[in-house]
């Protein structure tokens, strides 16, 4: 059996207005159900202790967290090597709930875009307002990157991270490569 590997190996752009890097494989648990249960809130928040988030945020120390995807869905963040010790231990805090756990750590890529022009190279691709006022540490967004999906978050002051279906990869670096070209900041932010 080889080894897993990032959709495109670890690429990277640094020569332009923010840095693009595909981040190293991260653990990702979609869970369905009914968020608002007290077995599925505990289940989604194995791997960071706390309350579940609410709508549109997320709590994310690391590579362990967990965001509100939708009000029956939620993803859990963890170590990739993790997923499976994680996924058992949240079946056996779901019991008998009517619920849906599944690793999709390798179906998904992921990028991180750095730089204090981060947020406007995403707010050239996504319908969403990114500025420092509105867009704020813990918020976390489904939206749409041009013609795919994709889930945002700001993971640090001048860094912001994408999630994106792997079989997009491409598509998706590449597009943060183009909003991202030397001399095409707009000083929106």
């Amino acid at each position: 059996m080889s080894d897993p590997v990032t959709a495109l190996n670890g690429a990277t752009f640094n020569a332009g207005i923010a840095s693009v890097a595909e981040v190293p494989l991260q653990g990702m648990i979609t869970l369905r159900g009914d968020l608002s249960a007290a077995a599925i809130q505990k289940a989604a928040t194995v791997t960071i202790p706390g309350d579940m988030p609410t709508a549109g945020r997320a709590r994310i120390e690391g590579e362990n967290g967990v965001a509100w995807m939708s009000p029956d869905e939620a993803l859990v963040l963890c170590p990739y090597a993790d997923v499976s010790a994680v996924l058992e231990k949240m079946q056996k805090t779901l019991g008998n709930s009517r619920a849906l756990a599944v690793d999709v750590s390798d179906a998904r890529a992921s990028f991180r875009i750095s730089g204090p022009h981060a947020r406007e190279v995403l707010a050239k691709l996504c319908p969403v307002d990114l500025s420092p006022a509105v867009f704020t540490s813990g918020m976390f967004r489904r939206t749409r990157m041009a013609q795919v999906p994709a889930a945002i978050w700001l993971s640090d002051t001048d860094c912001l991270q994408v999630i994106s279906f792997r079989s997009q990869a491409q598509y998706v670096f590449d597009l943060l490569v183009v909003a991202a070209q030397p001399g095409s900041s707009v000083d929106l932010y």
